[in-house]
């Protein structure tokens, strides 16, 4: 679990919210089984055009994931091949205004081989991605279950105000407005309480409980139950079409002679 604001602070929650629900989808796609999947958050600021650390759009995520679905040959890559920096081009927090964080091929999936001047980071062109093949939104509680129930967790926004402070429980605050993304996982019953939602966050696991947050179920609580998107999967790599790149990445890269790819925005 990431914590949006570390190496710095950046409000990124659109991206964390909508990556983290279709990794679960990979996940229960996979049965549980294998390898965990983490996917780039860094990628979408880097390249999505729908948002910074200052705001944006969860189902932008997904349109501009379908999009570069359709009309290319990957989709998001992996973390181990873009990193969460915490960091967008206008953003002026901690180390950010020091590095290009525009949507080069190096900026996509990249490696470093070892020290200069014998070594240096290059962009991997074939790496491990995920793709979308629909997207959409919902809202109420009925149809996000349905959601869930029927194909994984969702994205949803919620009023962060009232649970900044949050310790453990069921929060059932009303809320006035949506201010911040998350995730929701599932829900729950408990037997005094009544129904709950399981409501992953990005604020890493000291907040909450080990970063989740139960919410009251069906009454709209903190604005949980007004705005929510989802994405099917399309593929995504794995074991039987994984990508075999040397540790510097050279036969991965791109050849000299080969036409530069379209990145597309």
């Amino acid at each position: 679990m990431l914590n949006q604001h570390i190496p710095q602070y950046c409000g990124s929650c659109w991206a964390h919210g909508a990556i983290s629900a279709l990794g679960y989808r990979i996940k229960i796609a996979r049965k549980a089984q294998g390898r965990d999947i983490n996917l780039a958050v860094q990628h979408v600021l880097n390249c999505g055009g729908v948002g910074s650390c200052h705001g944006g759009s969860t189902d932008g995520v997904y349109q501009w994931l379908h999009k570069i679905s359709q009309s290319t040959d990957a989709g998001v890559s992996y973390f181990s091949a873009n990193p969460y920096m915490a960091c967008s081009s206008e953003s002026k927090q901690g180390f950010c205004p020091h590095a290009d964080w525009t949507c080069t091929p190096e900026n996509v999936a990249r490696t470093c081989s070892t020290f200069p001047p014998q070594g240096k980071c290059v962009p991997i062109y074939e790496y491990p991605n995920a793709t979308v093949a629909e997207y959409g939104s919902i809202s109420g509680p009925e149809a996000m279950a349905k959601e869930i129930m029927t194909r994984g967790p969702i994205a949803c926004g919620i009023d962060a105000s009232p649970i900044l402070n949050y310790t453990g429980g069921i929060a059932k605050m009303a809320g006035e407005m949506v201010d911040h993304v998350i995730s929701i996982t599932g829900w729950g019953t408990d037997p005094v309480e009544g129904e709950y939602w399981m409501v992953r966050n990005s604020w890493g696991e000291y907040w909450g409980e080990l970063g989740y947050i139960r919410v009251q179920k069906g009454q709209n609580a903190l604005q949980l139950e007004s705005q929510c998107s989802w994405a099917t999967l399309k593929a995504f790599t794995t074991e039987p079409n994984q990508v075999h790149c040397f540790e510097g990445g050279e036969n991965c890269a791109k050849p000299a002679d080969a036409p530069e790819k379209d990145i597309v925005i």
